[in-house]
């Protein structure tokens, strides 16, 4: 891998692309392009909710993954991209897992043209040891995509989303005091706090790596959710009780098999043991790692639960 490094000020009149710019990651990636003084386009469909991001100055690019021809446009005369779509969450009835295969396979053919100077990936922690997770390994062959088509790009394989736990169903598990989790629930992982993630995927932009580098995102350690529960409980000053969920109660979800074959093996997955981030390379890139107990403070104060630590 050779290091790519281009100073900022030498592409500050260049817009930076974000795919995803109206989803929940995507929305703070954009704040975050903002802030640092970036221009920003962000690629939307026709149907997107898009007066967040007018209201911002954000320039606007009607596209879709799906539509491989709609994709020139948007990325014309552009820096770099990020990218933090994912058609598995099923955001949108336009949002399924063909989107994470042929969208993003799209995407990376678009950048190739394009000549861009850097491409940001959101991937997911140890995708390429899970080809029975159909949404992790989407990640890695889009990893593989963007090397044969020697797109420069850079890799960030995040852990958990810290944000998704406790508020399944419309409820507020912290609230209520009991945080529900499908699986072993003293098995330790590796989570992130989207707030987190966010910056380091806008910093990815002009930050020191090597083209093709994959980076594990994560916390100072990974935690079990039993833990997490536990550090809540401090952090609030009440009982959290932490509750282990059978992966059989998917079955009651109004959603596709191939959906519950996919979450009930990403849950085989956690529970092996096996997903946790070696943040050795973050902390080199973007400095100091959150501890766990950082990260579930601001979680928790964002939500309006508890002060923020100082």
């Amino acid at each position: 891998m050779e290091p790519q490094t281009n100073p900022s000020s030498l592409h500050d009149d260049m817009p930076v692309l974000v795919v995803g710019g109206t989803g929940m990651l995507g929305q703070q990636v954009v704040e975050r392009l903002i802030a640092s003084g970036k221009r920003v386009r962000a690629l939307v469909r026709p149907t997107s909710q898009t007066d967040a991001l007018r209201s911002a100055g954000v320039e606007l690019a009607v596209g879709d993954l799906m539509q491989r021809d709609s994709l020139g446009p948007a990325l014309e005369d552009v820096d770099a991209v990020i990218t933090t779509a994912a058609g598995y969450t099923g955001h949108t009835p336009a949002d399924t897992i063909e989107t994470d295969y042929v969208g993003n396979a799209n995407l990376a053919d678009a950048a190739a043209d394009a000549g861009v100077r850097r491409f940001v990936f959101t991937s997911i922690l140890t995708c390429d040891q899970t080809p029975r997770v159909p949404h992790f390994w989407a990640k890695k062959i889009m990893e593989d995509r963007l090397a044969e088509r020697s797109v420069p790009f850079v890799a960030l394989r995040p852990g958990a989303f810290l944000d998704q736990v406790g508020v399944w169903g419309g409820s507020n598990g912290w609230s209520d005091g009991r945080v529900s989790w499908v699986g072993d629930i003293d098995v330790r992982l590796t989570f992130v706090y989207t707030a987190d993630l966010a910056g380091y995927l806008a910093a990815a932009v002009d930050a020191p790596v090597s083209v093709g580098e994959r980076i594990d995102i994560g916390w100072d350690r990974p935690v079990s959710f039993r833990e997490l529960a536990r550090s809540g409980s401090k952090l609030l000053g009440r009982d959290v009780e932490a509750v282990a969920v059978d992966p059989a109660w998917l079955r009651q979800l109004d959603q596709s098999e191939e959906a519950n074959r996919d979450f009930t093996a990403m849950v085989d997955h956690f529970n092996s043991g096996r997903y946790v981030a070696d943040i050795r390379r973050q902390s080199e890139v973007f400095g100091r790692v959150p501890t766990a107990e950082d990260a579930l403070s601001r979680r928790l104060a964002a939500m309006g639960l508890a002060p923020a630590r100082a």
